[in-house]
């Protein structure tokens, strides 16, 4: 390359550093990198093509170590083909050549699934009072499942999905709105389905992991997805995580756990052959009849435990939690069907905005520094028995961070039936709506509020 056009090209490159104050204003860390909140540097003149806006907040994504891993190329080309209001925006990429560091610009959202969990366990714990929507679990439920449909219309995998993994916007004109994050470990899918295991042989943080991977499964489909948005509900039915084990997430290419399917078991009760056929295909279905004996989960089943935390086994959010949560990944429901679920049509219908026009009782991220202890960082993977440790260490296996990058995608938008009308391409004055969207059976709802400390209660 010629010097001096080497030279005039490096002047002319956009510098993180030169468009956005963002310095002590970190919100996350993890073993992606460092997430700081930026906001446009006053009185600063853009003369190129991206000029930020002043007062907008924007997270600012540092790619850990120099150069570019696979895991961001992957995650930097999918998020340049994807739109979707569920789905989280790439705005820029910033290369820097002086220290070969990578930063991806993002929208700012102030709050996160895992925060907000966090908070009603705590109160929970404390018997304090939290003011939330009554139908806030299914606002939040329908825009992930409105997100995961667009991703899997399109031949995408999350492969991640967790509480830490669902951003959910604060004040402003996405006010409410959930988004998709953390495409890291989003694969493209094929029909007929090409055996991504030998590429990735461990996937998905462990408690949301779907039981045909711990045992191995090589032909992974979308499934895998809809376990773990099944965990993300009876979480927030509950305030717990559903299939806590407290054995560390090893770092491992077996992809068998004893511990974390002892824990499904424990909850979900063994499964029959009759209604998993394809169990005993599973790599490790010897392995599992050496460790296990069916007679040791006999009162086990998912209804007494939900009914433990109060949710009843009659209740349509029960019923969308078992078909979410079934262990034949060939029988799991898919992210078109539960859109379709009875339990968003009865009322309180879902919403456009999580918190319906109600105040935000959250708190907002707080700054984090190198030397915050470990609770407060987006760190600790040796303790992730240790839940919100866990939830914010990221819970991804390094593996496939040595994949190739992902194939450029052809993005189309989802195909609809007349009977998937309620998905809506747009949010978008949805209040204004009401009465219209419910003649045509749109799952939007008008302000209904209720008072509870656990999300499960008296939200279904």
């Amino acid at each position: 390359m010629d010097y001096d056009f080497k030279l005039k090209t490096a002047s002319e490159r956009a510098k993180v550093e030169d468009l956005f104050d963002y310095e002590g204003c970190k919100v996350g860390r993890g073993t992606y990198g460092h997430v700081y909140k930026a906001k446009k540097k006053e009185g600063l003149e853009i003369n190129g093509s991206f000029a930020p806006r002043s007062g907008h907040e924007y997270a600012l994504k540092q790619i850990e170590g120099t150069g570019i891993s696979m895991s961001a190329c992957r995650e930097i080309a999918l998020l340049r083909e994807l739109k979707h209001q569920n789905v989280i925006s790439l705005q820029r990429v910033f290369l820097s050549h002086t220290d070969r560091k990578v930063w991806l610009l993002f929208d700012y959202a102030e709050h996160d699934l895992w925060h907000i969990i966090k908070f009603h366990r705590s109160a929970k714990a404390n018997k304090k009072q939290v003011n939330v929507p009554k139908n806030m679990v299914k606002s939040l439920l329908y825009q992930i499942l409105d997100g995961i449909h667009y991703l899997h219309a399109n031949w995408v995998l999350h492969r991640d999905l967790k509480p830490a993994n669902i951003l959910v916007m604060g004040e402003g004109p996405e006010r409410g709105r959930v988004k998709i994050a953390d495409m890291g470990f989003a694969r493209l899918f094929n029909s007929p389905l090409k055996p991504l295991a030998d590429l990735d042989p461990v996937v998905v943080t462990f408690w949301y992991r779907a039981p045909e991977l711990l045992l191995g499964a090589r032909h992974y489909t979308k499934a895998i997805d809809i376990w773990a948005i099944g965990c993300i509900f009876a979480e927030l039915l509950t305030s717990e995580p559903i299939f806590h084990c407290r054995q560390e997430d090893i770092k491992t290419s077996n992809p068998y756990h004893h511990d974390q399917l002892d824990r499904i078991f424990n909850v979900m009760g063994f499964p029959h052959e009759k209604d998993w056929e394809d169990i005993r295909k599973m790599p490790e279905h010897q392995q599992l009849m050496k460790d296990f004996k069916r007679s040791s989960y006999g009162n086990c089943n998912l209804m007494k435990y939900m009914e433990k935390h109060k949710v009843k086994a009659d209740s349509k959010a029960f019923h969308l939690l078992q078909k979410l949560l079934t262990m034949d990944p060939t029988k799991r429901i898919t992210s078109e069907q539960a859109m379709k679920d009875p339990y968003f049509q009865e009322e309180p219908l879902p919403s456009s905005d999580v918190f319906d026009g109600m105040p935000i009782p959250y708190p907002k991220r707080e700054f984090i520094s190198d030397d915050d202890n470990e609770d407060k960082a987006d760190t600790g993977a040796s303790k992730r028995f240790r839940y919100f440790q866990q939830q914010a260490a990221g819970g991804n296996d390094s593996s496939a961070h040595n994949q190739p990058p992902a194939k450029r995608v052809r993005v189309m938008a989802p195909t609809t039936t007349s009977s998937s009308s309620m998905v809506s391409n747009d949010y978008q004055h949805v209040h204004n709506m009401q009465s219209s969207n419910q003649q045509q059976n749109l799952p939007f709802s008008s302000s209904s509020t209720s008072s509870t400390n656990t999300f499960g209660q008296r939200m279904m």
